[in-house]
């Protein structure tokens, strides 16, 4: 999770850039967006979920390198569904007047799960490239003797289904860091600068990518809408939201920085009664669920010749060809 936050010094792109960038990131290839946890915030989770061998996690959550890393980077950093923000919202019983409806903000925790949706089925597709059709490993597909450069266009299966998975988990990681899920308020009235705190230890019922990915958009939109809270928020980040429009400040508004966000220990909603540790777990047992998730999805999709347990095994393994037979 980065600190709009975790890593420092995200660019700015123009608006036109950002909704390019939306329509791609938001949007699965056919088959045819902080604001979050540090780079190392993020690789502690990511380490802590998956079991992988040394240099394939490295390769996922390094907090420099790392793909988990790689929505951190211009012009990802300044799309804020990357990074599930600007999902602020008071409930007309703390603020009446409060400049965001219920809707607009569920509209932008939408936009957060939408790329991990789209992220999730590119991932699978992906996939396919990782063993013939007999189920044997592509060594040329597999190799991680270079290092995988994060930029949509890999030219290893093995670095694409990395690439796809980490830019889905990031936002998903950032969400937790990000909004109340997990956290409680300080004493004292509830206020732009103390939203409430749900105090949530089970993971977030809505990011149920795997399933959705299944479902048509409207389909699955109303099933996540329908499990969102009315007190669940994010903070109010001066980014581009998923209409492209860019907040020039967040005036009036729930803000990420100083209130509302755990990214660092200089957050003020870091202390609070273990926010952060709360915030880490539920990312960490995230993570974990979405792993877990995407291997069922691969034993599903690719059933004949044992190639979905076969491409477990390519993803998390150092030497594939020689460690999955």
């Amino acid at each position: 999770m980065a600190d709009r936050a975790w890593p420092s010094g995200r660019s700015r792109a123009s608006s036109a850039a950002v909704a390019v960038l939306l329509a791609v990131a938001l949007s699965s290839v056919p088959s045819g967006t902080a604001h979050a946890f540090t780079g190392g915030n993020h690789e502690a989770v990511t380490r802590a979920a998956l079991p992988w061998e040394p240099v394939t996690l490295t390769a996922m959550a390094d907090a420099r390198t790392g793909a988990v890393n790689a929505d951190d980077r211009p012009p990802y950093f300044g799309v804020g569904p990357l990074h599930c923000d600007n999902a602020d919202y008071l409930a007309a019983r703390h603020d009446p007047a409060y400049p965001r409806t219920r809707d607009e903000a569920t509209t932008e925790l939408l936009a957060c799960v939408r790329t991990s949706v789209a992220r999730f089925r590119n991932a699978v597709r992906a996939a396919d490239g990782l063993v013939d059709a007999d189920g044997g490993v592509r060594a040329d597909q597999s190799d991680l003797s270079s290092p995988c450069t994060w930029n949509e266009g890999s030219d290893r299966a093995k670095c694409a289904v990395l690439e796809q998975l980490g830019r889905g988990w990031h936002p998903i990681e950032d969400f937790y860091a990000h909004s109340n899920w997990t956290d409680r308020p300080a004493p004292g009235p509830v206020s732009l600068d103390n939203p409430p705190g749900l105090g949530r230890s089970a993971p977030a019922p809505f990011p149920d990518i795997r399933r959705y990915s299944a479902m048509k958009d409207a389909d699955w939109t109303r099933d996540a809408r329908a499990r969102i809270p009315e007190d669940l928020a994010t903070g109010c980040y001066p980014d581009f939201d998923s209409t492209s429009v860019r907040a020039a400040d967040c005036e009036g508004r729930i803000p990420h920085d100083r209130v509302l966000n755990k990214d660092t220990t200089a957050a003020p909603r870091f202390e609070r009664d273990d926010n952060y540790a709360r915030a880490t777990a539920g990312a960490t047992a995230e993570i974990t669920r979405q792993w877990n998730d995407f291997k069922a999805e691969l034993l599903t999709t690719y059933p004949d010749h044992d190639r979905g347990a076969r491409m477990i095994c390519v993803l998390t393994h150092d030497a594939p060809a020689a460690g999955c037979p």
